[in-house]
């Protein structure tokens, strides 16, 4: 028999699929002790489903406004306005009417109540879906609780409602609505109340906000809140309203209301907010939900301290890997990392702790100021590490760095060549060996791979090439600025380095616009096509096999590349050559025949240029002759090994191409035999548990669907640079007093001011870019290289003065500033801006 109306009481979390996540989570609070909830009932989505089974019409127009996406704003009004007049218009059937009618009798029928919203995808660990629906107070009387249940059902096909839904990619068919109404408390006082700071993330800090009389008004945001915080049994701030004297809870009070919120917090298993009241002298709850804004931590069996580190702002990948990405992520990484939110992140304490490595660590961080200021701002403190910081012995480290000529820069000139060649023959047995193994084995094998990458990632001699390249760059920029007052000197001297696979990346795209230069039917017909398989079509074109292996020997070397690479489950540029099209064609209208050859021979020439001219000024001074040598000797050492610092990125993502198409390959046989509904399914699991599935031919749907789920509420979070184990974000923040007073700050990583026009860029495969533009996007990684080529300036919110977007734009000679917080949301598409590359800053003009 359906369940019609259900005392709170009597509710659960099993019972969430009929009385939707307030309600639910309503039931469980009336199980917590000491706990005061408000008396009340729910009315469930069983007669939810009785009124769209009355009517046709109903059914018709959600069926129609399922078929619909966000974009279609005007048709989704007049289905919205259409359902919400049709719900309104329903009549609830008699025998449903009688058992609300008990309900209200037991509870005091003269009494006023809140009569609430709850849908069965509201208020959960992924979504809150908070304010979507509508909740309407101090309601009295049968009929209108009658009428307002029935506003309820109208609310959940509010405009906003609607779009909330498509956006968080809910269709219409999950959702349902059940309504609880619940008695009214005159309230004294009331307000909201979050077990772990919402701001910071620090989950031991309480912040609780409060008002005089209804929290509806503070909730809508009509009334000015007293804010308090608690921290480890304290209260640690108290801001009171400028309108009011005194604060509106004593406190004992805040005391009082955050021992609730612990105990709420512990019941549930995770940081609540939750809406409370005051009354005769006793507090009640009223609503609570998890905080689906706060970052996710790292598992942490044991509570030890922490100190995570992004892995994702070093990597140049801010988004969230999936499961299988992370799992042969994770086996080429080295050192112990910790998963949250899907991303990765390493700890640092141990480092910080230590005075010897405290010191050297923060200099390291100099490339990524904001990084480096978070963790020296914990270190002053002094509240969560039991260590002194002292900046002389910082400035000491700088000084002691460079005070003779670094033994990393007089690295072996041949290994570049020798690892080259030794990564090639290692790729070509790749392809061929991995043929011979299927299923459960073919884990196996790449997992043994995985570790012959790892080898060649850490092998002295990649370390070698590397650290030359770094040191290089570092001793020539600190002493030209000492001997010479020059800035920035290497940016010039790593333009048009040889070797760099990944600057060649974007110059080859020229050449593959002069292959279709001489044929403009071929030109018309890229400019036009929306064919996926548009390189099979080429053929029919006068000069189309020509343009055809163009194409085709590019994405041999470079097609595996792609935004956000180092998840192997990203869709590759050979599996979606299509996305080249638009940097193709822009090559086409603003380059000339030869580009690729003038641009490398312009920049080459200036590095020389810079070269030379160092050496005549350095003659010159005092003790020249040894400035003269060391300087050529690091100069050269930084010509040979910078291109080469590209290179280890690209063996790692070559390999993880041809895993990937190996796994699809057995993915595309579990398909066929039914395991799993799609190839890509696959990607929501680690290659031990895809090992299991390949072995059992069974797989956990549950665990699936609980992934996708994840996976979607992770894109949406922004990953910290520095989180304490306690969940506190640290931001960190530039020294910015010599900067226009309307400058956006960040980090200078290429020389350089220009204005231009902001292209505004989320995604790569979505860029409609034009020559001359500063690109501004989150964060850049080899496949933006392309767009490089054509660009007046960059500008990111992550990155740092060795990472990719930075090594590219000084090869390119592309003024850049990176790290700049919030560049995406406070630069808009189209607007004239000035970067300043050689001091750190944007202006919008």
């Amino acid at each position: 028999m359906k369940a019609f109306v259900i005392n709170l009481q009597e509710i659960n979390q099993a019972a969430l699929s009929f009385v939707g996540g307030k309600a639910a989570n309503l039931g469980e609070l009336t199980q917590i002790k000491n706990l005061n909830v408000p008396e009340g009932f729910c009315v469930t989505t069983n007669v939810y489903q009785e009124i769209i089974q009355q009517s046709k019409e109903i059914q018709q127009t959600i069926a129609e406004l399922s078929r619909m996406n966000a974009t279609q704003t005007e048709e989704i009004k007049q289905k919205s306005a259409k359902l919400q007049k049709l719900f309104l218009n329903e009549t609830i059937p008699s025998e449903i009417r009688s058992e609300i009618s008990i309900h209200l009798e037991n509870a005091g029928a003269d009494a006023d109540y809140a009569v609430r919203s709850s849908a069965t995808a509201e208020d959960l660990p992924g979504a809150s879906f908070a304010g979507q629906q509508d909740t309407f107070l101090n309601i009295s009387g049968k009929e209108a609780i009658l009428t307002h249940i029935k506003k309820c059902w109208a609310s959940l096909f509010n405009e906003r409602a609607i779009l909330y839904r498509m956006q968080n990619g809910f269709s219409e068919n999950e959702i349902q609505l059940a309504v609880v109404v619940q008695k009214m408390i005159s309230a004294e006082k009331s307000g909201v109340l979050f077990t772990a700071d919402p701001i910071s993330g620090d989950r031991l800090t309480t912040s609780i906000d409060a008002s005089v009389g209804l929290g509806e008004a503070l909730v809508s945001g009509q009334v000015q809140a007293d804010v308090y915080q608690v921290k480890n049994g304290k209260v640690v701030s108290q801001n009171v309203a400028e309108s009011r004297e005194n604060p509106i809870l004593s406190e004992e009070n805040v005391l009082e209301l955050t021992v609730l919120g612990r105990e709420m917090e512990r019941y549930f298993g995770y940081p609540v907010d939750v809406e409370w009241c005051f009354f005769d002298d006793a507090f009640y709850i009223v609503q609570c939900r998890p905080i689906t804004t706060l970052f996710p931590l790292p598992e942490n069996v044991h509570g030890e301290k922490r100190i995570y580190l992004s892995v994702g702002h070093q990597q140049m990948m801010t988004d969230p890997l999936l499961p299988l990405g992370m799992s042969v992520y994770i086996l080429t990484s080295f050192g112990e990392r910790f998963i949250a939110g899907g991303r990765l992140f390493v700890d640092v304490l141990p480092r910080l702790l230590d005075e010897n490595s405290r010191y050297m660590m923060l200099d390291t961080f100099d490339s990524e100021p904001l990084t480096k200021d978070a963790l020296i701002t914990l270190l002053k403190r002094g509240d969560y590490l039991d260590t002194m910081y002292d900046e002389t012995k910082l400035l000491n480290q700088k000084k002691q760095k460079f005070m003779s000529f670094p033994e990393t820069i007089k690295a072996d000139a041949t290994i570049v060549k020798r690892l080259t060649e030794e990564s090639e023959e290692a790729l070509i047995h790749l392809k061929q060996d991995i043929k011979a193994y299927e299923g459960a084995s073919l884990i196996d094998f790449i997992q043994q791979d995985i570790l012959k990458v790892k080898g060649f990632l850490s092998q002295k001699e990649t370390m070698q090439a590397i650290m030359a390249a770094m040191d290089s760059a570092l001793w020539i920029n600190e002493k030209m600025f000492d001997w010479l007052g020059l800035v920035n000197v290497s940016d010039t001297l790593t333009k048009s380095l040889p070797d760099n696979i990944t600057s060649e990346m974007g110059l080859a795209l020229l050449d593959v616009a002069d292959a279709i230069r001489p044929y403009p039917d071929i030109a018309a017909f890229l400019e036009t096509t929306e064919n996926k398989n548009f390189i099979d079509e080429l053929p029919r074109f006068k000069g189309g096999e020509v343009v055809q292996k163009a194409i085709n020997d590019y994405l041999e070397i470079y097609g595996m590349r792609c935004p956000g690479e180092i998840d192997l489950t990203r869709t590759r540029w050979m599996e979606e050559p299509e996305v080249l099209i638009p940097m193709i064609l822009t090559n086409l209208r603003h380059f000339k025949e030869g580009a690729h050859e003038e641009k490398h021979r312009k920049g080459e020439l200036e590095a020389l240029d810079k070269k030379a001219e160092l050496i005549t000024q350095l003659a010159k001074l005092p003790d020249g002759d040894r400035k003269v040598s060391e300087t050529r000797q690091a100069v050269d050492a930084l010509r040979h090994f910078s291109g080469f610092r590209e290179y280890p990125k690209y063996v790692m993502v070559t390999h993880y191409f041809v895993y990937k198409q190996a796994l699809l390959k057995e993915a595309k046989k579990l398909v066929e035999k039914g395991v799993i509904s799609e190839q890509k399914d696959i990607y929501f699991f680690t290659l031990e548990e895809l090992k299991t599935i390949f072995q059992t031919e069974k797989m956990d749907k549950d665990v699936l669907y609980k992934r996708k789920a994840e996976y979607q509420l992770y894109d949406k979070l922004t990953p910290p640079r520095v989180m304490t184990a306690d969940g506190e974000i640290l931001t960190g923040s530039y020294h910015t007093s010599d900067f226009p007073k309307d400058a956006l700050p960040g980090l200078a990583v290429s020389s350089g001011v220009v204005e231009g026009r902001a292209r505004v860029i989320s995604k790569m495969e979505d860029a409609k870019f034009y020559a001359g533009e500063i690109l501004v996007t989150t964060f850049t990684d080899p496949s933006f290289t392309p767009l490089f080529v054509s660009a007046k300036g960059l500008v990111t919110e992550v990155g740092g003065l060795m990472t990719h977007g930075a090594v590219i734009a000084r090869e390119y000679g592309l003024p850049a500033v990176v790290g700049v917080t919030s560049a995406t949301e406070l630069i808009k598409d189209g607007q004239m801006i000035r970067i300043d590359g050689t001091r750190g800053f944007v202006q919008i003009l």
